[in-house]
């Protein structure tokens, strides 16, 4: 399995991780993940909701979570935010 090595940001704990995510499945599946590990990295201190997304940390602009990272443009060293 191929993977990335994304930085995800998370203004509401204010801090950053860095996350490998896999190429082969599509962004809701990784949006998922990324959810998860963010609630364990942050111990609980990050709570989810359901209107929770991610977005390219600079531009601002959502990921489409139907489309595999690679098809985002997604690369090493990708800036991600969870808000």
């Amino acid at each position: 399995m191929n993977k990335l090595l994304i930085e995800l940001y998370i203004p509401a704990v204010n801090q950053t991780y860095d996350i490998y995510i896999p190429t082969s499945l599509k962004f809701h599946e990784i949006e998922a993940m990324l959810i998860s590990a963010a609630v364990e990295l942050s111990n609980g201190t990050f709570a989810a909701s359901s209107d929770t997304v991610i977005c390219d940390r600079f531009s601002g602009q959502l990921l489409d979570v139907n489309k595999f990272a690679l098809e985002l443009g997604l690369q090493n060293g990708s800036m991600l935010m969870l808000i």
